[in-house]
């Protein structure tokens, strides 16, 4: 029993499987820049899509700071910061919408999810 890794999973937010099944159908959009403002305003009293609004804001502030930073500085903003930040705000948003459309509470990582559940409290 020793050798054995015990996998701790992270208790899901507050919400019913009821909440996931309404709120899967928009709760995507949140990971499409600007756009999770439907599901915010749409699906108030849904915790599933508040829960991937949360994190569809902080990588949308993620991709601004990514296109300023990286339009600022030249030659390394340019070919370094700028793509390579840009592929990892695709990649993260990718997998935010793979995951809600599954009902999955997933916690983005790079401290997407961390900066959420600290910022918002809604």
């Amino acid at each position: 029993m020793a050798d054995e890794v015990k996998k701790v999973e992270q208790p899901a937010p507050a919400g019913s499987a009821d909440d996931v099944e309404k709120g899967k159908g928009m709760a995507w959009l949140s990971y499409l820049g600007i756009l999770w403002l439907i599901p915010m305003l749409t699906m108030k009293e849904n915790a599933f899509a508040k829960f991937h609004v949360k994190q569809g804001i902080v990588l949308c502030i993620y991709g601004v700071v990514v296109g300023i930073v990286g339009g600022v500085i030249p030659f390394v903003g340019w070919f370094i910061i700028a793509p390579v930040g840009s592929i990892i705000v695709l990649v993260l948003a990718i997998m935010g919408i793979i995951n809600s459309l599954g009902g999955k509470y997933w916690k983005c990582p790079l401290g997407v999810a961390a900066l959420a559940e600290k910022w918002f409290k809604f």
